[in-house]
């Protein structure tokens, strides 16, 4: 992606990271609503179209999609499909290819609540050399005149109980929907994202007020020079949080607000 369609991605990324998904059976469901969203607009190009037409107006587009997906899919799939959807794209593939993306980053997410991040991108990686390695395996599983129940035996066959259910769906939606992509290039793509999102820090921050922009920024910013990461922030309206923040990084808690501040005097004293 590049200029316009690369910020709107962006945007969207961050949507999603926004969402604090914690359930792999949401993210898991997150990500086949968004696999099967991109099916729909890869079939019906006047639709593709239409979302991603420059001249539309953003809230038109929204509305058209919301009217489309209500009731078919949960409410955080439909409202992050109209923010594609409102959102300004190069093209329409690249409105697409976005969306795939975000299916595998809720897929990512899904392994990650199941702390198989890292056998995640382990599995996509191996079974992509395997792919490469073995011009039968390729050839049946990028058959596009196969029927796709065949593909999926044979991948149960390989795969069940030798990597985990994440990996396993992802590899079947490669298979089954590479979109003009060889295999091992789909299957990379993946990888990629999950070695993106396993690379990446994430920081909860909790503050009695909602931080600017530019105070966000600046956050992000320090963290990540301080962790050697780029590091997402999460942040938490905490009414009990007097002033200041508090951030924590996975089981590193930096605290500063005015409450521990006041609990830390208090001990003082007392002592």
């Amino acid at each position: 992606m590049r200029g316009v369609s690369r910020a709107s991605f962006a945007a969207l990324t961050d949507r999603l990271a926004d969402e604090g998904i914690t359930s792999a059976a949401v993210a898991t469901t997150l990500g086949q609503e968004l696999f099967a969203v991109v099916g729909v607009l890869d079939t019906e190009h006047g639709l593709r179209r239409a979302l991603a037409d420059p001249g539309k107006p953003a809230a038109e587009k929204g509305a058209i999609t919301g009217a489309l997906l209500r009731g078919k899919v949960a409410r955080r799939t439909e409202d992050l499909v109209v923010a594609a959807a409102e959102s300004h794209w190069a093209s329409p593939g690249d409105l697409v290819d976005g969306l795939e993306q975000l299916a595998v980053e809720a897929m990512v997410f899904a392994a990650q609540a199941d702390d198989g991040l890292d056998d995640l991108e382990d599995e996509l990686f191996r079974f992509s050399r395997v792919v490469s390695a073995h011009p039968e395996l390729r050839a049946a599983l990028a058959d596009p005149g196969a029927p796709a129940e065949p593909k999926r035996e044979l991948l149960g066959t390989l795969l069940d109980g030798k990597v985990t259910p994440v990996a396993l769906a992802l590899i079947n939606q490669m298979v089954a929907h590479p979109r003009g992509r060889a295999l091992t290039l789909a299957l990379d793509l993946c990888a990629t994202i999950a070695a993106r999102r396993r690379e990446q820090l994430i920081a909860v921050v909790r503050s009695a007020i909602e931080l600017s922009a530019s105070q966000r920024g600046r956050l992000a910013e320090a963290l990540a020079g301080a962790y050697g990461h780029k590091v997402h922030l999460n942040v938490v309206l905490d009414p009990s949080v007097l002033g200041g923040i508090s951030v924590q990084i996975g089981d590193e808690l930096i605290d500063g607000t005015a409450v521990t501040r006041l609990a830390e005097v208090r001990r003082k004293l007392a002592g």
